[in-house]
């Protein structure tokens, strides 16, 4: 068998397994209302919580930013293609999260697989939640450190790890608001064992920032952390801006020589070219928007618990999310795609999220919710999701 016909067994076998993933392509702006191959869906997929992706205001930033700058940043950041924008949008973020400084990637991923080895090398040690991210799990694995995978949420497991550590470098890493489960970390403990073993904190809020927290600064600044306590340098916070702030991108923040190290360490941050300097634009003008968005916020918080106190739950199990990411587990693979089958024959767009992405037996949909979703539209989910439990 040839290189191409391994290629071919391994794709049959991910039909199978009903494994395969698709994607489809939408003829409408990001927003709840999605047009594939002619058919209209109401969409419950996105990570847009404050519907902010396809805001008129944002747009309109983006292209006088696009005026203004050009449509690229022509070099790496630290060679020439780094721009007044850019160095406003830093000094806005850092100053909404409160930390002393913020550095502005390209997108989340990147700035996770960098910023972890930057933090850990060969022969530090790295503590991570067995359910974080993949970009986190990738930083981990780039970084050459020993890995301690702890189960999810387990404090205990975390301490007993840290104490039998004699690492000369410890890194704590966990998402603050967990992108498969809506579940939140307990960021007050883990900043007390940072603290205790001396070690760094990484936190990924992307899910949280812009939705959680006082004005939507995010889950640390809803946590009181790092507050003012001497301890807070250990404290690094990435957010990303492709989700509720909805333009794209990815910030790290924190203590001002920890971010003029990680400028100068970060691999994926040297050694690639500079976000285009209109996204700066239009992300300004989207912190503007996060920090006035209560009302949207406080619609968000109706709609979820609108769909927690919907949904019937007699063999699927919705986890417990305060977050507008809301999981029904189903469990068999090919039950959760025949009901996302079922659900998108109505009209309803909600996506199947099978292994690896989560663990085995745990497949499940994957419920997004935005602030741009009516009532109305959940009730419909809702309904249709009870009727198919028992006809499925």
């Amino acid at each position: 068998m040839n290189r191409l016909d391994t290629l071919r067994a391994a794709l049959a076998a991910l039909d199978r397994n009903h494994l395969r993933r698709i994607r489809r392509d939408n003829e409408r702006p990001c927003s709840p209302r999605a047009l594939i191959d002619g058919k209209a869906y109401i969409a419950f997929c996105s990570n847009d919580y404050l519907g902010l992706a396809g805001d008129p205001g944002l747009a309109d930033a983006l292209a006088e930013g696009a005026r203004r700058w050009g449509a690229g940043a022509g070099a790496s950041h630290l060679v020439s293609g780094h721009y007044t924008v850019q160095h406003h949008l830093e000094r806005r973020l850092a100053a909404f999260t409160g930390r002393e400084r913020a550095l502005v990637f390209p997108a989340g991923f990147m700035a996770n697989c960098g910023i972890v080895p930057a933090l850990a090398g060969r022969g530090d040690a790295i503590f991570a939640d067995r359910l974080n991210h993949a970009s986190l799990i990738d930083g981990m694995l780039l970084s050459r450190a020993r890995a301690h995978r702890y189960p999810h949420l387990d404090l205990a497991a975390l301490e007993r790890l840290l104490a039998a550590s004699d690492a000369p470098a410890k890194l704590i890493v966990s998402d603050a608001v967990f992108s498969m489960d809506g579940d939140v970390a307990p960021l007050r403990e883990l900043m007390a064992l940072a603290a205790r073993f001396d070690a760094w904190l990484l936190i990924d809020d992307a899910h949280g920032f812009g939705v959680l927290g006082p004005q939507g600064r995010g889950t640390l600044a809803e946590a009181g952390l790092p507050g003012d306590d001497a301890e807070g340098w250990r404290l690094i916070q990435v957010g990303t801006l492709s989700k509720a702030a909805g333009v794209a991108g990815a910030f790290v923040a924190g203590a001002e020589e920890v971010i003029e190290w990680l400028m100068q360490k970060t691999r994926t941050y040297i050694f690639t070219t500079g976000s285009p300097p209109a996204l700066a634009q239009a992300l300004l003008a989207s912190i503007d928007l996060i920090e006035d968005g209560d009302a949207r916020r406080a619609r968000l918080a109706a709609l979820i618990a609108r769909l927690a106190a919907g949904l019937a739950q007699k063999r699927w199990k919705r986890l417990p999310s305060r977050t507008p990411i809301q999981p029904l587990v189903v469990g068999d693979n090919a039950a959760a795609m025949a009901l996302a089958a079922a659900l998108m024959d109505e009209g309803l767009w909600v996506p199947a999220i099978r292994p690896p992405t989560v663990p085995e037996g745990s497949a499940r949909l994957r419920i997004s919710l935005s602030a741009a979703h009516a009532l109305d539209d959940v009730d419909r989910l809702v309904a249709a999701i009870n009727r198919l439990e028992d006809r499925l």
